[in-house]
Order: structure tokens, then C-alpha cells, then sequence
């Protein structure tokens, strides 16, 4: 029998397909990263199952206990808290052991809190960035704002909410009119999204909220202000200049970056 990654609910635990309660009712081992959450969906939905603990702290253990059950026929199901197994969540260890002992592995979709806080925050374009989890300390946030500067399209992270606070002040710091939103206790009874700029932000969350925290990035405000420094690239092309030599002379006049100014131009 195959793997079977299923992804389960967000928060409210009406939203699992019945492909994933089918699947969690016929399996002999339900791995689950907490047997008391993974417990509640099953009673939840009048089902019962053997649940094993699978998580970040004996993951590699019971990968190793667990490819040979597989390859037995076992018929294993697993799970995380909350949505898709190996994304951001325990699992991709034992996906990707199974695929290189020739184990089929099948994927059972389900609830994203990526895609439900893109769609919610009103900021969805043709692209976005999963940033997983922010990472931690004012240097490396720093980073990730610049590294973004030049990523024009929407961004979307998780982050605890204990640390909100100081994130969006260090937001705030770097690109103060960034469109956002902060979607928080997603799909769950008491779901708020609050959508402003990161300033506004920064303000209305200066103390830790409760529930889980998605935060998603509209397009960074300095990209949206290039309009102008890059139909200068285009009009000095135009006349002639070099279109390298062109990015570069508007680059040291406006502060935009030389190498998105000649990638845009193009």
C-alpha cells in the first residue's frame, strides 16, 4: 500500500475532504505530529485509528522504524496539526525516503493557510512567495525586507504572534507604505484579517495578539514607485545609450536597483 500524505484541517474541522476521512478510517497507522489534536478530528468525524507520534524531534527515528512496515504493505496515513504534511510541518524525511525505496507515495489535497490568507488579504497576482516561517533577529528580517524589494509579486509567511510585534516594527523600518495583511485564527471562530500598510500594522498590533498568525506582503512599495525610473532607462535606450549603461546612470540617480532596472526594461 502507498504512503498517504493527507492534509487536514486549518482550524475548523469541517473543512477535510472525504477522500482524507476515508483514508484515515481504512489506514492501519495514522502518524500525526500531536495524538491528542489528530485524536479530536477523529471523534470529530465518529472514526478511530492507531496514531503513532511523528515529529520534529523523533522524525528520523520513525522514518527508520517505518520503511519497513511500508514495505511490508503496512497502510500508513500521515498527518500534521494542520494542514499538508512536509510544508512548513513534519514529513518530508519520510516522503522522500519512501520515494528512494521505491514506496509509492500518494498526496491527498486538502486546506492551505498559504493560499486561504493570499486570497483573504486581497493582495493575489499571478505569482506569490512562500517564506515559510520569518526568521528570527533584526539583522536577518532586515535581509529578507531588501531581498524582497525585488520581488515584485505577493509574499506570504508564517509567524508566531508573540513575535509579530517586533516583525512588523522591522517592516515598518524598511518599507514603511508595503500594502499587507495579518490573517490570524484562520477558518477558526474568532478569524480577523487586517489589511493596511506595514506602518498601520506596526500600530494596530504593537502588543502580541492570540491565534496563529499568516502574514501576507503586497509588492514592495519601492517596486511600485520604478514606473518612472525605468521609462527614463527605456527613453535613454532609445536615443542610443546602452541599455547596461542606461540601468546604470538611473540607478546612481534614483537609488533603484541597476539589475532590476535593466531585467524590467527588457
Amino acid at each position: 500500500m502507498p504512503l498517504a500524505v493527507c492534509a487536514t484541517p486549518i482550524g475548523n474541522l469541517e473543512d477535510v475532504t472525504l477522500r482524507v476521512l476515508a483514508e484515515l478510517a481504512a489506514a492501519d497507522t495514522i502518524l500525526c505530529e500531536d495524538t491528542r489534536h489528530t485524536r479530536g478530528l477523529l471523534e470529530r468525524h465518529d472514526l478511530r485509528g492507531r496514531l503513532l507520534s511523528y515529529h520534529e524531534h523523533n522524525e528520523a527515528q520513525r522514518t527508520a522504524e517505518l520503511l519497513p512496515r511500508l514495505e511490508a504493505g503496512e497502510r500508513v496515513a500521515l498527518v500534521s496539526d494542520a494542514g499538508m504534511p512536509g510544508v512548513s510541518d513534519p514529513g518530508a524525511r519520510l516522503v522522500r525516503a519512501a520515494l528512494d525505496a521505491g514506496l509509492e507515495v500518494t498526496v491527498l489535497p486538502g486546506p492551505s493557510a498559504v493560499e486561504t490568507a493570499l486570497v483573504a488579504s486581497g493582495l493575489v497576482a499571478e505569482q506569490y512567495r512562500f517564506l515559510g516561517f520569518l526568521p528570527r533577529g533584526e539583522q536577518a528580517l532586515a535581509q529578507l525586507w531588501e531581498e524582497l524589494r525585488e520581488w515584485p509579486w505577493p509574499a506570504v509567511a508564517f509567524e508566531s504572534p508573540r513575535r509579530l510585534p517586533a516583525t512588523l516594527r522591522s517592516l515598518a523600518a524598511a518599507d514603511p507604505e508595503r500594502e499587507a495583511a495579518v490573517c490570524r485564527e484562520l477558518t477558526k471562530r474568532f478569524e480577523e484579517v487586517v489589511r493596511g500598510t506595514a506602518t498601520e500594522l506596526a500600530e494596530r498590533f504593537a502588543e502580541p495578539p492570540k491565534g496563529e498568525i499568516a502574514l501576507v506582503l503586497g509588492p514592495s512599495a519601492a517596486e511600485a514607485s520604478d514606473h518612472v525610473p525605468l521609462a527614463a532607462v527605456a527613453e535613454l535606450v532609445v536615443a542610443g545609450v546602452p541599455r547596461r549603461q542606461a540601468a546604470d546612470v538611473v540607478s546612481r540617480l534614483t537609488g533603484v536597483p541597476r539589475n532590476r532596472l535593466y531585467r524590467e526594461s527588457l
